[in-house]
């Protein structure tokens, strides 16, 4: 499968089709089996800019939908990565951030991925949409943003 079948990029914002999504958090879900892996979206780490620190929860920690599963700050914005569906948490991907804290800058969508979850709510699951939707829905947005997404390159 080629890039262009697995992908859709609109003004520089990259959206992989084989994810789901929480757009309204800008969050973005990679299902493991029972698990998932979650990471913040490409217009997210855009609209951030350089991330400059990460405050995870910690392990173990049972988190509502819409709550903080970390805080992030950067160069101009201070937030939270909000938990798509309640869950537990069961692993951040600190490490990564600790050697590199542009990795989710840079590689959102791979190795700047966030955490690791167990969902608790299957019916909060029916909220995430496919990579195909959110990409009409990313587009809406980015124009309304006039947004241009990029990657940090140092």
């Amino acid at each position: 499968m080629s890039l262009a079948e697995t992908t859709r990029v609109y003004r520089g914002c990259v959206i992989p089709l084989d994810l789901l999504y929480d757009v309204e958090h800008d969050v973005w879900v990679r299902w493991e089996g029972e698990l998932a892996t979650l990471g913040m979206t490409d217009p997210a780490q855009t609209r951030a800019g350089k991330l400059v620190a990460i405050r995870f929860r910690r392990p173990g920690t049972i988190v509502e939908r819409g709550r903080a599963l970390a805080t992030i700050e950067s160069g101009k914005w201070v937030g939270p990565f909000p938990a798509p569906f309640r869950c537990e948490l069961l692993e951040t991907n600190q490490a990564a951030f600790e050697r590199d804290i542009l990795i989710a800058n840079r590689d959102p969508y791979g190795e700047g991925w966030l955490v690791r979850v167990r969902p608790l709510a299957p019916e909060e699951l029916a909220r995430l949409i496919t990579g195909e939707e959110a990409f009409t829905r990313y587009r809406a947005r980015i124009d309304e943003l006039d947004l241009n997404c990029f990657r940090c390159a140092e």
